[in-house]
């Protein structure tokens, strides 16, 4: 019998060599052994380790599968932002982002990495001393989902990083379906009688956030790596192709489709290409990625607030398909607002089986001309709502019907209006109709507000049908026992709803601002108010001239956030919300501020500086009560301004606001708002 030793030793050589068949395969795609001889080697590394547990390693291939996660991914802070890209839509658009790039560097850059822009989920992978440690979704870029347990479970993502790794180093993919996998997952949905999945993009993101790991490892995903992050130790990298090779030579995947070009014609001939080879490829994309490849250019070039200025995604033009326009029907929105949508003959369009598409509004029906019976053209661009472009006039038959909005809500008997100098027109009943109800619950759980899982339209329906609630507040007291009555509903499933419902009651403000949906207020604007105030009594009982003080809160804003915390049907809902155990006050920052040094300082901070990273100078404000912002307004405090700060300065300049160098900065944060400059 071996020993265990040499069994160890076996296992490590197994280990290495699986490892080094799966770089070929999924990485060089030059595979050495047959798929025969891989899982030879895969079932005698399970069998030793079966045997011998003791020897198991974490990194090892056979644990790609672990425990099912929790009931909630945990949230993960990245450690650099994961900013989105600025989109262009025309050739004309990417010529005048290049002339603006050349603009803010002073001449033109000396390179650009061109990449397809592929359709998937956007992740952040950490690997400490070349083992993979953690794995979150990009989230709203500075926090996401900690989905470690199920992209462990991706073949194409290595566990153990090749050569020599740096002791920390976290880099940026896109995990997506290949279109194959997608269509063969469809087949077994068919040959089960189930409902095939939409498309590839929405399929492998809601795979990379089951609950179960060994439910991800069954949708075979994949991924390319595009970016990386945070790194400590490693090469000293000069453009991002040089850190895309290295990339590689870890063993990370890296598309092969990349490419370096000199110029704009060169970038202009990577488009036409990728718009040529469009469905060329086994995934999908829906644009080309263009970035300034000089690392040092990068930075120079700097970011705006929510965005890379040396970087820029070309979107493809959307898709168009015909097909027949069967009826004409209408929605009641969550605000109230009456949307017109077409009933189609199912049409295969972007990617998506499309059997309903927006209208907009009667004005629009009336303007292109949009009549029940006609052939109509759809277009559909990534995750955009389908929408009708126009009729095919000649296909029109005789009689085909022109449609005009009801004069009553077919929901609730209401009227319907246009209100004045508006284009969309409303219905009068308020939350009586249960079409705008059921669509303001909906928005209340879902996962951008107070992420109540389990609580879609199917169930929303049935809770409204049979009584059990009439507003959100009724949520948060929906009775056990009256669910477990339902058909379909047993211990797991009302258990798990009601867990879900617990986990709610304790959302963040800015979630519970976001899910009671005041008109103009999105999640950005929410975040902001909650930041302020800290409690959803203070904001209602904030005045109008309060809240338009706040950075990045317009008027229109702050007059509807008045006039709907005034409404006598708000105040109610907010006290039956409290009743209920609702979180309607954010505690303090864990420790507060290290001192009120700078209160109600704000800065803006721009440019390389040598003493201070940017999000170290950030928390060394914050730190002594400051705020940062990423644009310079005449509220702005003072602008920090090291090498390259670009723009920033010199709207400083336009405005008046006073500009620190990095010596005045560090005295300013030594003495505090004392040693600010006048102005």
């Amino acid at each position: 019998m071996p020993s265990v030793s040499n069994v160890a030793e076996r296992a490590a050589e197994l280990r290495e060599l699986i490892n080094h068949h799966n770089y070929r395969y999924y990485v060089l795609d030059d595979p050495e052994i047959a798929d025969a001889e891989f899982d030879a080697l895969l079932r005698e590394l399970q069998t030793i380790e079966a045997e011998h547990p003791e020897i198991v390693t974490p990194e090892s291939p056979t644990q790609r599968v672990g425990a099912p996660v929790g009931d909630a991914f945990a949230p993960v802070t990245h450690r650099q932002r994961m900013f989105s890209l600025d989109n262009v839509v025309s050739l004309e658009e990417l010529e005048a982002w290049q002339a603006r790039l050349t603009r803010v560097l002073e001449r033109e850059p000396s390179g650009y990495a061109c990449e397809l822009k592929i359709d998937g989920l956007a992740v952040s992978i950490t690997y400490e001393n070349g083992r993979m440690v953690q794995a979150a979704t990009r989230g709203d870029g500075v926090t996401g989902e900690d989905v470690t347990a199920n992209v462990r479970t991706i073949e194409a993502v290595p566990l153990v990083l090749r050569g020599a790794a740096p002791a920390l180093m976290e880099v940026r993919g896109e995990i997506y379906m290949p279109v194959s996998a997608f269509e063969e997952l469809n087949a077994r949905q068919a040959e089960l009688g189930e409902r095939p999945y939409v498309n590839p993009r929405n399929t492998a993101a809601g795979s990379v956030r089951q609950k179960d790991p060994a439910k991800t490892a069954e949708r075979n995903l994949s991924i390319w790596v595009y970016q990386l992050g945070h790194i400590e130790g490693g090469p000293d990298l000069a453009t991002h192709t040089e850190t895309m090779g290295w990339l590689h030579d870890l063993g990370l995947r890296v598309n092969p489709a990349n490419r370096l070009v000199a110029d704009l014609a060169g970038i202009e001939a990577y488009v036409a290409e990728a718009l040529a080879q469009r469905h060329a490829n086994d995934y999908e994309t829906d644009g080309v990625v263009v970035k300034v490849d000089s690392l040092a250019d990068q930075r120079a070039a700097g970011f705006t607030a929510k965005s890379p200025r040396w970087a820029v995604a070309y979107k493809m033009p959307p898709e168009e398909k015909t097909t027949l326009l069967r009826d004409i029907q209408i929605n009641v929105g969550r605000t109230g607002a009456v949307t017109p949508y077409a009933v189609l003959e199912p049409v295969f369009v972007g990617g998506v089986s499309v059997t309903t598409a927006t209208l907009h509004n009667e004005g629009e029906v009336q303007r292109k001309d949009v009549r029940i019976g006609d052939t109509v053209i759809v277009r559909r661009a990534g995750d955009v709502i389908p929408e009708v472009v126009g009729p095919v006039e000649s296909l029109r038959p005789a009689g085909a019907e022109v449609w005009h909005m009801p004069a009553t809500c077919p929901f609730c008997g209401n009227t319907i209006v246009l209100p004045e100098g508006e284009a969309k027109a409303r219905c009068t009943g308020g939350f009586a109709c249960p079409s705008r109800l059921r669509e303001y619950l909906f928005h209340f759980a879902s996962r951008g507000a107070m992420d109540i899982e389990g609580l879609g339209y199917k169930t929303v329906d049935l809770l409204l049908r049979e009584g059990l609630i009439a507003d959100p507040a009724d949520i948060f007291t929906l009775d056990r026992e009256a669910l477990l009555g339902f058909e379909g509903w047993g211990d797991v499933s009302v258990g798990n709803l009601m867990a879900a419902i617990d986990a709610a009651r304790d959302r963040p403000v800015a979630r519970l601002v976001t899910a009671l949906g005041i008109p103009l207020v999105g999640g950005t604007v929410a975040r902001t108010l909650a930041r302020v105030f800290r409690s959803l009594p203070a904001l209602m009982a904030a005045s109008e001239d309060e809240i338009v003080a706040i950075e990045g809160v317009g008027p229109e804003i702050a007059r509807s956030i008045a006039g709907w915390s005034a409404d006598p049907e708000n105040v109610r809902l907010v006290e039956k919300l409290a009743a209920a155990g609702v979180r309607l006050v954010d505690p303090e920052p864990e420790g507060g501020p290290a001192s009120d040094l700078l209160a109600g300082v704000t800065m803006v901070i721009t440019g390389t500086l040598d003493g201070f990273s940017r999000d170290g100078a950030k928390a060394a404000v914050e730190a002594r009560g400051g705020k940062v912002v990423g644009s310079v307004s005449r509220k702005t405090t003072a602008v920090v301004a090291g090498a390259n700060p670009g723009s920033k300065l010199q709207r400083a300049e336009e405005l008046g606001v006073p500009v620190l160098d990095e010596p005045a900065f560090s005295t300013l944060l030594e003495r505090g708002a004392d040693a600010l400059p006048p102005g």
